[in-house]
């Protein structure tokens, strides 16, 4: 048997394997995969034999890196909040926006009206401008419908899209990230209503992760404990939105129980970035968020690196605060506005994203037995995929083995 069906070679790659320094860089380079996973990714004198009559690419000297992971999404949602924009511009705030019925609960009302083919028709176009820039794995979270029937109907729509597009898709419930009118004043009462919403949802294979809003204008962190112990009931990794507008404990309930990841963290302390390490969570800061709210306190990068805590990167693409569809302008801000480095850019939209979603045994590195999964550049250096701003150097897309 051949040892593989594709191989691409004269390439330079980047392969974010953290056995290898930095971002794993290889010059003389060579990917081979069997049937949509990768056999060899490394040096091309050190290859395999058996290689001969696989289907082989040429890549001129290109890079290659894994194919980018966006790891936070709110992808499929009815309507958008362009006039709450010009609002926040005239002065108004995001609290004082959802505190007069905007926010959240302005898409919820959209959401609610619109059917699953109208949701799917609207995130396709978002998902068609991340996919354009090597997106090959994209998380998208429910929370816009607050009852059954249209988070349901969120998660249909997400699961339509990974049927209907060379992507892979990974469903995150959010039942718990705003309270729907019908209950106002009884939070309580909602946080039964979503507990009893997880076992229905799973049961019927919509989803892959359970996700809340723990914040002073969503739920304590009591709340969101009882979501999460659901969760757990049911078998479900937990993500969450955690510290974002202030410190409520978020990270460190998150790593309580052992999240997959915490996001935001602009408001984070010591303490819960030090339980963070220690639970293995992963810190997936949003830096589309920070700047289209005009946040001033941005998330402790230094504190995530002292303690040895994974960063991601994620556009929270949403049509509240960051109505964003580029990973790559996502690489620019979290430089520009958080400091990372261009490694660390690099690694948090490949490798650490995969460890976000809890698929870095498949996907975020360019080594054997992971799926064949590329983005392939016309660029001279990888910092060119940091540096540039509205430029899209992507030229070939791989998912599991297949130019797309």
């Amino acid at each position: 048997m051949n040892v593989a069906d594709r191989v691409w070679h004269r390439c330079r790659l980047a392969t974010l394997a953290p056995q290898r320094e930095g971002i794993g860089v290889v010059e003389d380079g060579l990917i081979a995969a069997r049937d949509g996973v990768i056999v060899y990714a490394g040096p091309r004198p050190d290859a395999p034999a058996g290689l001969g009559p696989a289907q082989w690419t040429d890549c001129h000297d290109r890079w290659i890196t894994p194919g980018l992971v966006d790891c936070h999404t709110h992808l499929v949602y009815g309507g958008n909040r362009a006039e709450e924009f010009e609002l926040r511009l005239a002065g108004a705030s995001y609290k004082e926006i959802a505190r007069r019925g905007g926010g959240i609960l302005s898409t919820v009302r959209a959401t609610r009206a619109a059917s699953e083919d109208e949701l799917v028709s609207g995130a396709q176009r978002r998902l068609d401008a991340l996919i354009a820039e090597g997106v090959t794995t994209v998380e998208i979270k429910s929370g816009y419908g607050l009852e059954l029937a249209t988070e349901r109907r969120q998660l249909r729509a997400a699961r339509r899209l990974s049927i209907d597009n060379p992507i892979t898709v990974r469903t995150s419930f959010l039942g718990a990230h705003a309270l729907p009118p019908e209950r106002a004043g009884d939070s309580s009462a909602y946080i039964a209503d979503v507990c009893d919403m997880i076992p229905r949802l799973a049961a019927e294979g919509l989803v892959d992760a359970v996700d809340a809003f723990c914040e002073t204008i969503a739920f304590s962190a009591d709340e969101t404990a009882r979501v999460f112990a659901r969760a757990s009931d049911c078998n479900l990794p937990v993500k969450l939105h955690a510290d974002q507008l202030s410190n409520l404990g978020g990270a460190a309930l998150a790593a309580r129980f052992g999240a997959l990841s915490a996001d935001h963290l602009e408001y984070a302390d010591e303490a819960g970035i030090a339980a963070m390490s220690n639970a293995g969570s992963v810190a997936v800061v949003l830096p589309g968020a920070y700047y289209f709210l005009r946040e001033k306190q941005a998330p402790p990068i230094e504190l995530m690196r002292t303690h040895r805590v994974p960063i991601a990167l994620a556009t929270d693409s949403n049509p509240g605060s960051s109505p964003l569809t580029s990973l790559l302008l996502t690489m620019n801000m979290g430089a520009t506005l958080f400091r990372l480095t261009v490694d660390e850019c690099l690694a948090a939209v490949t490798r650490e994203a995969a460890r976000a979603l809890g698929l870095f045994d498949e996907i975020g590195s360019l080594e054997a037995s992971k799926r064949c999964d590329l983005a392939i550049w016309d660029i001279e250096r990888p910092a060119e995929l940091v540096y540039r701003i509205g430029f899209n150097p992507l030229h070939a897309r791989v998912w599991r083995g297949q130019i797309t």
